[in-house]
């Protein structure tokens, strides 16, 4: 069984950001968070986690390092944070990835981290260095990876021995030496990063739509709280449906508050909650129309004052 806790994160977080004129890009905002905290977001559990540029506040404890020299470049940059590392894999991720997920990182993590024979017929033996990214046009993401700790190492100290620094070395340098399973990103999504203006509005657009805005306002509330609570989004749309139409329409939020204030102090499955209190606006609705069918019945007209 594969150990996928077993890893330390280092995000590159400096560049000149050119095409951005110069504005410090980990800091801007996507969905009222920035881009270098929802990075921070998909790698929750990493032993250590390194941020290398400058120091910035971030909603989780980071180590942060500078690279040697100052705009050296992404490999300088990568030697400065695995000099904070000590696990036998690390991410390597940028800090312009507005959509990537745990789910992905967790996907790099197993491939870059194959149990003992689980090569197939025809394929090599021989241990893997890591695993990379691949978008849905086929390039590779040596930013979006996770690395073998000691071949990472061996590589980029061979490229200093045989350059004489790492700065203003390409990436490819380093990871055309390593043998890489690639990871596909289908839909370019976890690949995305925000190079330009352009790029920053199409992320903050995407958030917008139909099937993303809710999710992402509820992780980005939850962030700012400082809260760490499981929601079933769907579940509370459908209790807050039902306590509209069954009770009344301020019933809606004052309802999903309490669950989650309830789930928060008692530390209760949200789901099981909000399953509760949609059968209370179930029973609710059903009393409120047998009243109302009551009301309606032969017999049931008002007594007359005496």
């Amino acid at each position: 069984m594969n150990d996928l806790t077993d890893h330390d994160a280092v995000v590159l977080a400096g560049g000149a950001a050119r095409r951005l004129g110069g504005a410090d890009k980990p800091a801007l905002s996507v969905g009222g968070r920035p881009l270098l905290d929802r990075v921070l977001a998909a790698c929750p559990d990493a032993a250590t986690t390194v941020v290398v540029g400058p120091a910035r506040p971030t909603t989780r404890a980071v180590v942060h390092a500078l690279e040697d020299p100052p705009g050296g470049g992404p490999l300088a940059a990568l030697d400065a944070g695995l000099r904070h590392t000590t696990a036998p894999t690390v991410l390597v991720l940028s800090a312009d990835l507005p959509f990537l997920t745990a789910a992905t990182v967790r996907s790099l993590l197993a491939a870059a981290t194959p149990t003992a024979g689980a090569a197939g017929p025809g394929e090599s033996s021989a241990p893997r260095d890591g695993a990379m990214l691949r978008d849905a046009s086929g390039r590779d993401q040596p930013l979006v990876a996770a690395y073998r700790a000691e071949p990472l190492r061996r590589e980029l100290a061979r490229l200093r021995t045989a350059h004489g620094s790492l700065a203003g070395l390409p990436l490819r340098a380093l990871s055309a030496e390593l043998l890489l399973e690639r990871v596909p990103d289908a839909l370019s999504t976890a690949s995305f990063d925000c190079d330009t203006w352009e790029d920053i509005s199409a992320a903050r657009a995407r958030i917008r739509e139909h099937g993303n805005v809710l999710d992402e306002w509820i992780t980005a509330v939850k962030a700012e709280l400082g809260i760490e609570l499981d929601v079933d989004t769907a579940a509370l749309l459908d209790l807050a449906r039902d306590a509209a139409h069954g009770v009344a329409r301020p019933a809606a939020p004052l309802t999903t508050f309490l669950i989650g204030y309830a789930a928060g102090r008692q530390d209760r499955d949200v789901k099981e909650l909000a399953d509760r209190a949609t059968a209370l606006a179930h029973r609710w609705a059903a009393e409120a129309e047998g009243a109302s069918e009551a009301g309606g019945a032969p017999g049931a007209e008002a007594k007359p004052a005496e």
